[in-house]
C-alpha cells in the first residue's frame, strides 16, 4: 500500500534558536529593507518633537470635534433632506482640510522644523 509507510509525508526543518515572526514583524522588515535601499534615513524623534506633534494633534482634533458639534447643531434645525446633504458634504470638506493641516504640520515637525 502506498500511504502505510511509516515515514511522514511532509517534514520540515525549523531553526529552533530564532522564534516565528508574525506578519508585521515580517512586513516591518520589508519596509526596513526597502528604505535602506532607498536611502531612507530612520532618525528616531526627540523628545521636543513628540510634545509638539501630540500638541498639533489635540489641537487638530479638537477642531474636529468642534466641527462635528456645529454640523450636528445645524443638522437639528432643518428637516430638508438637500440641506442635511450640503451639511454633510460641507463637514466633509472641512474634516479634509484639517486633516491635511494637521499631518502638513506633523511631517513639518518630523523633518525638523518646530513652529
Amino acid at each position: 500500500m502506498r500511504g502505510s509507510s511509516n515515514r511522514p509525508l511532509l517534514s520540515i526543518a525549523m531553526a529552533e534558536d530564532k522564534p516565528l515572526k508574525s506578519a508585521y514583524e515580517l512586513a516591518m522588515e520589508r519596509l526596513r529593507k526597502r528604505d535602506e535601499a532607498a536611502g531612507v534615513e530612520h532618525r528616531p524623534l526627540t523628545d521636543k518633537q513628540k510634545a509638539a506633534i501630540a500638541e498639533v494633534r489635540t489641537f487638530y482634533e479638537a477642531k474636529i470635534a468642534g466641527q462635528a458639534v456645529l454640523k450636528q447643531s445645524r443638522l437639528r434645525k432643518t428637516f430638508d433632506p438637500g440641506e442635511h446633504d450640503t451639511i454633510e458634504a460641507e463637514f466633509r470638506a472641512d474634516r479634509e482640510r484639517l486633516v491635511a493641516e494637521r499631518d502638513a504640520k506633523i511631517e513639518k515637525i518630523r523633518g525638523g522644523e518646530l513652529d
